[in-house]
């Protein structure tokens, strides 16, 4: 089985704030968390195509992997790696079912906050709706092509983990098109989300390992 860390790449940070982006004021950023939170609860259901990158400081180039996502709410998630191996995670009833070339596992994950946490931050995350959440401090910033939200978790137990997340969000939608996070070793992992259809119909047996 694959590295635990891949069940942390979720959810889906950069390692500064670019020099074109400019700190929202209260007004804008009253503005921008209304549209995204009235996108987020109409948002039933999410396909989507993704890249991901994965930086690491001791390689001289970003690993590239790729595949699809499929989200279904309250809380059904499944990521498919297709490119350049086939491996697949879901999260569902408290369980991780994991499929790697064909090599199956479930782990339990009931009993762990953590993981329930992590759970709920990919749903969140993908869909955008993570501002109410006290476990992060919460930054907003916009530039000409799109708005960012900061999130810095609170939770020592998360930010032994993740450091940070980053949310890149379309201004015409208000949808979330890319993801960003860095591990406090200053590693990042990056997803770009590409070809999303929103509320189509999706059977449950898209969840089954």
């Amino acid at each position: 089985m694959r590295n635990y860390f891949l069940l942390l790449f979720l959810v889906f940070i950069g390692s500064s704030i670019q020099a074109q982006d400019a700190v929202m004021h209260a007004s804008e950023t009253a503005t921008f968390k209304e549209k995204v939170i009235t996108s987020a609860k109409a948002t039933q259901t999410i396909k989507s195509d993704f890249v991901q990158y994965k930086h690491l400081d001791f390689l001289s180039e970003d690993v590239k992997t790729s595949g699809k996502m499929v989200v279904k709410a309250p809380n059904l998630v499944k990521w498919e790696y297709t490119n350049p191996y086939q491996y697949s995670v879901i999260f569902k009833e408290d369980k991780l079912l994991i499929n790697d070339g064909g090599t199956k596992s479930k782990v339990d994950i009931g009993n762990s906050e953590l993981f329930k946490k992590l759970n709920q931050l990919i749903v969140n995350s993908v869909k955008g709706n993570m501002f109410n959440d006290a476990d992060f401090t919460v930054s907003f910033y916009k530039s000409s092509k799109y708005n960012k939200a900061v999130f810095v978790p609170k939770d020592p137990k998360i930010a032994k983990y993740i450091a940070s997340f980053e949310l890149l969000f379309n201004k015409d939608d208000a949808q979330v098109y890319e993801v960003k996070m860095v591990e406090p070793s200053q590693d990042f992992t990056r997803i770009i989300f590409t070809n999303r259809i929103l509320n189509s119909t999706i059977n449950d047996s898209v969840f089954n390992n």
